[in-house]
């Protein structure tokens, strides 16, 4: 199989909250003023004092109107936290202009209003506050006011050891906020991802909920309707076939059968005591297996026989998660798939395999992940080639089988045979199996 990586549908920037952005900028004014106090009283080194506190100031004065006039639950999107925390990077660079430059050790804090930004906003908006701060940095470098020290042996710091030091925050400030965006982007992406598994399970459980509210309504109306199909019937006895109201007589008898028939229909689809709730292994496959068989691939399923095997609870996870692993075996198979079931001592084991290329070697460790996904194969009954997918397919079936207390296993045949392998047990204890005098029932995956 094919397989790259996609960028998810959704927007990669969540954003960041203005209160947020307050609170980390008051952390820096604090830890700026105690540094400047620190270091001209404490230490006894000369400041240009005055200047340093303007400068501190302008930040408070910044974080005060931006308190007053915005809501602080505020969410800002790139094109308003950029902007602040390329504010942040240049009022940083001030405070280093008037205290050595590249010679003092603070330079490292450009490293923060980056970081910030890897982790909540688009990537473009990191890179562009990366550069301004690697700029800012060489500045800095080049124009500077002297480091403040006390007494005559003012420390003289070779060029060649600054330029490393710029070097040495430039490589920091592109490795760190790739490291910082990447570990943030599959964050966000198994969010979006466990999002939609959470939207499929949930609309699989509505159909289910929808099917019982019908058997329940069924119920309920089979009473009325019996009373009506009794009043009619009396009806057409007492009038005869020769009176002019007979036609319409006959047709409330042909309405109230018809809807005899609705009900029981409904009444088939209950999810609950209905027979189909329950079901043999075989035929759990057959449902899963049914509407894939139409599109040129042959599907074989194999259930070894065992008298004792217990039934399976028919659950939307475990449906939709079998189903997605059928389909995909579909799409990629040349002519054939192969699923075949048993029960052993320890559980259930279901595989399957398919006759297709397999999964390629670069894949073969991230299948599951979110967002991998695969070209899919055209269906001999399409006109276009199939589109391909956004990766989620693998990741939400396994996710949904998991829950059920399933271990997938991904592998492909071996050589010379081609094709993707799947396998999947579950465990005795995960199918909670119940034994019930001579009928052996299941709790399985429920």
């Amino acid at each position: 199989m094919t397989t790259a990586f996609v960028t998810p549908p959704h927007g990669r920037s969540f954003g960041l909250r203005l209160d947020t952005l307050i609170r980390l900028r008051w952390l820096a004014i604090s830890g700026q003023i105690a540094a400047l106090v620190v270091v001209n009283l404490g230490l006894g080194f000369p400041l240009p004092l005055t200047s340093c506190l303007a400068v501190v100031g302008l930040s408070a004065l910044v974080n005060v109107l931006l308190r007053v006039k915005y809501p602080v639950a505020r969410r800002l999107g790139d094109a308003a936290a950029g902007p602040l925390l390329a504010y942040d990077v240049l009022q940083l660079t001030a405070l280093l202009y008037l205290t050595g430059g590249l010679k003092n050790p603070f330079v490292l804090l450009y490293l923060a209003p980056v970081m910030i930004s890897a982790t909540a906003l688009a990537w473009s908006t990191t890179v562009m506050l990366g550069i301004l701060a690697v700029a800012c940095a060489g500045a800095v470098g080049l124009w500077t006011r002297p480091l403040p020290w006390a007494g005559a042996d003012v420390p003289m710091l070779p060029d060649l050891y600054l330029a490393g030091i710029w070097v040495s925050l430039s490589v920091a400030v592109g490795f760190i906020g790739m490291h910082a965006w990447r570990v943030a982007e599959e964050a966000r992406e198994l969010a979006d991802a466990l999002a939609a598994t959470e939207l499929v399970l949930a609309r699989e459980q509505h159909l289910t909920a929808i099917d019982g509210l019908a058997a329940a309504a069924a119920h309920e109306l089979g009473t009325p309707l019996s009373t009506i199909a009794l009043v009619v019937k009396e009806m057409h006895r007492s009038i005869g076939d020769n009176s002019p109201y007979s036609e319409d007589v006959a047709l409330l008898r042909d309405q109230v059968a018809r809807c005899r028939d609705i009900l029981q229909t409904l009444t088939s689809l209950r999810s609950g005591d209905a027979p189909f709730d329950r079901m043999p292994l075989a035929l759990l496959l057959e449902e899963v297996v049914e509407p894939h068989r139409n599109f040129g691939i042959t599907i074989a399923v194999s259930v070894k026989d065992d008298p004792d095997a217990p039934v399976i609870a028919r659950n939307p996870g475990l449906l939709y998660g079998l189903g997605n692993l059928v389909e995909n075996a579909v799409d990629f198979a040349a002519t054939r798939v192969d699923i075949s079931a048993q029960w052993t001592p320890s559980g259930l084991d279901i595989v399957v395999a398919d006759d297709g290329p397999g999964f390629s070697p670069e894949i073969s460790g991230r299948i599951g992940q979110p967002y991998v996904t695969s070209r899919a194969r055209e269906r001999q009954d399409a006109d276009l080639e199939a589109e391909s997918g956004l990766g989620l397919g693998f990741f939400i079936a396994k996710t949904l089988l998991e829950r059920t207390g399933a271990n997938l296993t991904f592998e492909n045949r071996v050589p010379p045979a081609t094709g993707a392998v799947i396998g999947i047990h579950w465990p005795r204890k995960a199918l909670a199996i119940e034994v019930d005098g001579d009928a052996t029932k299941g709790r399985a995956l429920d």
